[in-house]
């Protein structure tokens, strides 16, 4: 029997028919690295409780994971995307441009980024500016003037800090926890320094790209999508400090902690209070067009945004997802649970 492919029009065919034509009969998710564990809990929750098959959920990072999902429409694509930020116009257009034109968004809750090393290891405390210096391609000399980072140990850049090498474990650029990275902490850093703040001023594009490029002399390495691997380094590296979203610093406490950044320590209290500012929300992205084709897509997602997994109190939340306020989760419910789509307009 020949493999039936469904398309856009094998669909709306469906629709029509007593029952839809099946192609698959099991979600698979790709996505983010930072959200992998969350979705991973409600598709295990959601195969306990439903009757249908656990979804199939695989880390890509976001950008893997955009791309696969805008690759266009049928059983070979996946029907869920994780995004530890939201979709970018770029990936938008693809997805049109692939026949993907029904985009249901889900802020699914907040996340902090943490610099987090070895218990074993030194004490943190970095401003933002700190970072930049450890982590750009070009920083400031005394003059202003950008010079190729010179910094190799920590107390180069502040003698209150460590005496030890400057070696970071961190995302790809792939990662959305990269992007997020980049504009939460490196441009902020950037923007403590009056020749860079005079550059932004003058030449928008230019600073960009001072706070865009990070370091390639080693100092920086990328560590792949599996944070859980970059736990597992900086365990046996005293030395190195990584780069990751809170819940994996929550769930790992037994081994490593987290710095503190101008000030604030990474804590949940800290993060749903505003007052770490290195935060960012987190995404998922369902694929409308398949919503009927492959079975469970709805439950999924009102299992997603059922107060008992995105509650202050639920399941997320104890793997370290930081809840929305009650009212916007509430309103996040019923847009989700209505699969209402993504404005084109509303896309930066």
């Amino acid at each position: 029997m020949k493999r039936i492919l469904f398309t856009a029009s094998v669909v709306a065919l469906s629709a029509a028919l007593a029952g839809p034509a099946l192609a698959r009969d099991q979600i698979r998710i790709v996505g983010s690295s930072t959200v992998y564990p969350f979705t991973t809990a409600v598709a295990e929750q959601f195969g306990k409780t439903s009757g249908m098959k656990t979804p199939v959920v695989e880390s890509t990072g976001t950008g893997g994971g955009m791309k696969l999902f805008c690759s266009g429409v049928g059983e070979a694509t996946p029907d869920f995307t994780n995004a530890s930020r939201a979709i970018k116009k770029s990936e938008y257009e693809d997805c049109v441009k692939n026949g993907v034109t029904d985009i249901v968004e889900i802020k699914v809750g907040f996340d902090g980024l943490t610099i987090a090393n070895s218990k074993a290891g030194p004490d943190f405390s970095l401003t933002k500016k700190q970072v930049f210096q450890a982590l750009a391609k070009e920083v400031p000399d005394a003059s202003g003037k950008l010079v190729a980072n010179p910094y190799k140990m920590w107390n180069e850049i502040d003698p209150s800090l460590p005496a030890e090498k400057i070696e970071v474990l961190g995302p790809p650029p792939t990662s959305g926890t990269r992007d997020s990275f980049v504009e939460l902490v490196m441009e902020k850093g950037a923007e403590g320094f009056d020749s860079l703040k005079a550059m932004k001023k003058a030449d928008a594009k230019a600073f960009e790209a001072v706070w865009k490029s990070i370091r390639e002399d080693g100092a920086f390495v990328e560590a792949g999508e599996n944070d859980n691997l970059i736990v597992q380094k900086l365990e046996a590296n005293p030395e190195a400090v990584g780069i990751f979203g809170f819940s994996f610093l929550e769930e790992n406490q037994n081994k490593i902690k987290g710095a503190s950044i101008d000030g604030v320590a990474p804590t949940y209290e800290a993060i749903a209070g505003g007052k770490y500012k290195v935060s960012r929300p987190l995404f998922i992205y369902a694929k409308k067009q398949h919503v009927g084709v492959v079975p469970g897509m709805q439950e999924f997602v009102a299992e997603y945004v059922s107060d008992k997994a995105l509650g202050e109190d639920g399941y997320l939340a104890a793997k370290g997802l930081i809840a929305l306020p009650a009212d916007e989760a509430k309103a996040v419910a019923a847009a989700a649970k209505d699969m209402k789509t993504l404005d084109a307009a509303l896309i930066n």
